[in-house]
């Protein structure tokens, strides 16, 4: 157990982080998800922005790299231009 009021103070925000980091970076699964397995191009694409959006959001806190996001979004822009 953390004996110095900072270190304790600093678990509590870890654990706060950590909670949002798990809340996003799920989020961001489950869109990624639901976008690849839309089989219409109209929908698809409408939705694509805001993912689009959504990942550069993660990119830029730092939760997923940036080369990541842009080969996310690449394989989603691939994707719906194949339907």
């Amino acid at each position: 157990m953390a004996n110095h009021k900072s270190s304790i103070k600093r678990i509590r925000a870890n654990e706060r982080k950590r909670q949002a980091n798990r809340y996003y970076s799920k989020t961001m699964r489950n869109a990624l998800k639901n976008i690849r397995s839309i089989t219409d191009k109209d929908e698809a694409t409408q939705k694509l922005s805001a993912m689009t959006s959504m990942i550069d959001k993660l990119a830029k806190k730092g939760m997923i790299h940036k080369n990541k996001a842009a080969n996310l979004k690449s394989g989603l822009m691939k994707k719906i231009n194949a339907l």
